[in-house]
């Protein structure tokens, strides 16, 4: 078991190992176990503030948490210091609100989304309680009114308590940011990341996990590891980036065996075996961007090169969005087309005015002539001699 949620005693919550033992049988991915049992901590937390066992919780509680999680701050480990300054605000560069310390609707949904599963584990097991304390909403109809009998009953309806989503646009980095933000970047193994990532759109954990085997030089290719399926996938990459790992290969004067990470730090660590290169980890690759943001006085983060890479795709003619779908990685094409497929309404603002000014410049057409009467013994014909 990768993570499990234990009690004062130091013991592990006892209903709490069991599903995620089930969870983990499931083959689902380290950082899902570890995002749950975090959601059930605070599940427990809330149940011993409240003075509630588990297993007789009722839908009272999950609602008095979804209003408490929507108007407490995170527990954070340590006070904020620079960030303190600019939390909740928007970045006048980049048009991005800064992270706050509030449970954002997103949060609250997973939330609700875990206890439901928790408790639908609970419910199979016939050992918890009669009913699940985080209801569906049904509103109209009698929940599985037209269910098969001879098919599994499965969910209907969204959770009861779940806050509405508000419609965001993609995270889009300009030319002239773009251009500011490598220039700012101090090695070539952050400018060899950052284009990479900027021409495939691939996530930061999948090019964090790339190898000395997952590089095609000769067709330009980067295979790597799909968040979520784990299917190994070939992606391209633009001619840049490969000059970038070039470059940071030669300066990093050792060749990364085939099984062995390509990203590594630039200087060597000692942490009890003497000195020696580490892999490059997520919080350092997030230490790059805040020396770069400092820098710039922006926000931008790995994930605003996705939805750049994305975008510039999605606008190119000579792609069509079956091949953004496959590139991002996205189960459904549906995904590609809710998120990417959105007008600049700059562009939709000029396109209304130049249409407005050509209409006023526009010449009067002349009218057309009325339609010439019908003769009467055509008439006649048509009706068979009838006269109205």
């Amino acid at each position: 078991m990768p993570w499990l949620v234990v009690d004062g005693n130091g013991q592990p919550v006892e209903p709490i190992r069991r599903f995620l033992t089930d969870f983990v049988a499931r083959d689902n991915r380290t950082g899902s176990i570890r995002s749950y049992a975090y959601v059930l901590l605070r599940w427990w937390r809330w149940l011993r503030v409240v003075e509630v066992e588990w297993d007789h919780a009722t839908s009272e509680e999950t609602r008095d948490l979804v209003l408490w999680l929507q108007q407490a701050p995170k527990e954070r480990v340590s006070a904020r210091t620079i960030s303190a300054a600019t939390a909740g605000k928007v970045n006048p560069r980049t048009r991005k609100q800064y992270l706050d310390d509030r449970y954002k609707p997103r949060t609250i949904r997973h939330s609700n989304a875990v206890l439901r599963s928790f408790y639908e584990f609970w419910l199979e097991t016939g050992e918890g309680p009669v009913i699940n304390p985080v209801p569906l909403a049904r509103p109209g109809r009698r929940a599985h009114a037209h269910h098969n009998p001879l098919e599994r009953h499965t969910a209907e309806g969204r959770i009861r308590y779940n806050p509405r989503l508000p419609k965001r646009r993609p995270r889009e980095m300009p030319d002239e940011g773009w251009n500011s933000f490598f220039a700012g970047l101090r090695s070539d193994r952050d400018r060899a990341i950052v284009s990479l990532a900027v021409s495939n759109g691939a996530r930061a954990a999948e090019l964090l996990g790339v190898c000395g085997a997952d590089l095609n030089w000769g067709e330009q290719l980067v295979r790597v590891v799909r968040k979520g399926t784990g299917a190994e996938q070939w992606l391209p990459a633009s001619p840049d980036a490969f000059m970038w790992i070039r470059l940071y290969l030669a300066a990093l004067g050792e060749t990364p065996g085939l099984r062995e990470p390509l990203w590594w730090t630039l200087r060597r660590r000692d942490r009890g075996d003497g000195l020696r290169r580490h892999p490059l980890n997520y919080e350092a690759l997030r230490a790059v961007f805040r020396r770069v943001n400092a820098l710039l006085e922006t926000n931008w983060t790995m994930h605003d090169l996705r939805h750049t890479a994305a975008l510039r795709m999605a606008r190119d003619q000579h792609l069509t969005l079956k091949d953004v779908q496959v590139i991002l990685g996205h189960a459904h094409l549906s995904t590609t087309a809710d998120v990417y497929l959105w007008e600049e309404d700059e562009a939709v603002v000029r396109r209304v005015a130049t249409h407005l000014a050509d209409r006023q410049h526009r010449p009067e057409q002349p009218a057309e002539p009325l339609a010439l009467g019908y003769d009467s013994s055509d008439l006649s014909v048509l009706f068979g001699g009838f006269q109205p």
